[in-house]
């Protein structure tokens, strides 16, 4: 056996070693879980001062609940029509609420904690330190999102009136619900907020009756819409209560909205140029040290609320099947 048979295995340099005089160009940290969440975009934010926003309204007439719900539930100044004779006029005033609501701001907040030995041999050509924190908050806001729809006590999903609730003619979204849902936000309605698969239930629904939504480009992404109102997606408006679900079938709602302080719309509320402000408003980034192990710990936390400034702003049509399917065939 010829011994140079070993040593000349290749009639050039093997591509695999020689990967080890070359750079790789790396990306960024990548995470799927990031949406583009167009509610907090489209959504305007209100600053407030100290953390509480007072919502002053005028006051409510007081009904039991066999009365026809009023159109108009507050108690307006009396005005009358005047055809120049001489008569007395009606005396008024506007009268508001003794106990106005009060929002006040929520927080999601987490610690991250960071080796300094990565820090600091680890730091080209990516800042770690950065990577770290635009991840983070990249979580945080998708959970800022989740409890502007969902919370308790402030989510627009548990802020609808019983008044501005539409329920679904046949469960499936169709052209005549989305019809009567804007009948009821019919002042300068901003957007529609849906799920996909529920944006896609009622694109089946107008392909089947021939009329196909028009769309336009917003931010420089395309959004269906209906009647001239943006449809706007949103994964935290949840199927069956959850937000992967993948069943074939399941029910959601939509959401229609004016939006702005002036419109006496629907508004976010944050509080920015707090101490140890971070990458953006209303975010606070603590240093708190660094412990025996060598690991540094932020206090990372994002103040928020969101308000309704008056009832016909904000409607919902209710349970909707988003896995109904017609056969074209």
């Amino acid at each position: 056996m010829d011994l140079t048979d070993n040593v000349m295995s290749y009639y050039s340099l093997d591509p695999n070693v020689a990967r080890n005089l070359s750079n790789s160009t790396i990306t960024a940290p990548t995470m799927e879980a990031i949406t583009p969440r167009w509610l907090l975009s489209f959504l305007p934010w209100v600053s407030v001062e100290a953390g509480v926003y007072r919502l002053n309204q005028v006051k409510r007439r007081n009904y039991d609940s066999t009365m026809e719900v009023l159109e108009n539930p507050e108690m307006l100044p009396r005005v009358t029509l005047d055809n120049l004779r001489e008569r007395e006029l009606p005396e008024t005033f506007a009268d508001y609420e003794d106990m106005p609501k009060e929002y006040i701001l929520s927080a999601v907040k987490t610690i991250l904690r960071m080796n300094s030995h990565v820090t600091d041999i680890f730091n080209s050509p990516l800042d770690q330190k950065e990577q770290e924190m635009r991840l983070t908050i990249e979580a945080m806001k998708e959970r800022q999102e989740l409890e502007v729809i969902n919370n308790e006590k402030f989510g627009l999903l548990h802020c609808v009136s019983p008044r501005m609730r539409v329920a679904s003619r046949y469960g499936i979204p169709t052209p005549d619900d989305m019809d009567e849902l804007l009948t009821r936000v019919w002042k300068k309605p901003s957007f529609f907020l849906a799920h996909p698969r529920a944006i896609a239930a009622f694109g089946r629904e107008c392909t089947r009756r021939g009329v196909p939504p028009v769309t336009v480009n917003l931010y420089g992404s395309p959004f269906l819409t209906w009647r001239g109102v943006p449809i706007l997606p949103c994964d935290k408006l949840l199927i069956d209560g959850r937000t992967c679900n993948m069943s074939p079938a399941g029910k959601t709602n939509i959401l229609l909205m004016r939006v702005g302080e002036r419109e006496q719309g629907v508004i976010g509320l944050h509080q920015p140029g707090i101490p140890d402000e971070g990458m953006i408003p209303s975010l606070s980034v603590k240093y708190a040290g660094i412990d025996n192990k060598g690991i540094a710990s932020y206090i990372m936390s994002l103040y928020f609320s969101a308000a309704v400034l008056a009832d016909d702003a904000l409607g919902m049509l209710e349970n909707v099947e988003v896995g109904y399917y017609y056969d074209y065939t």
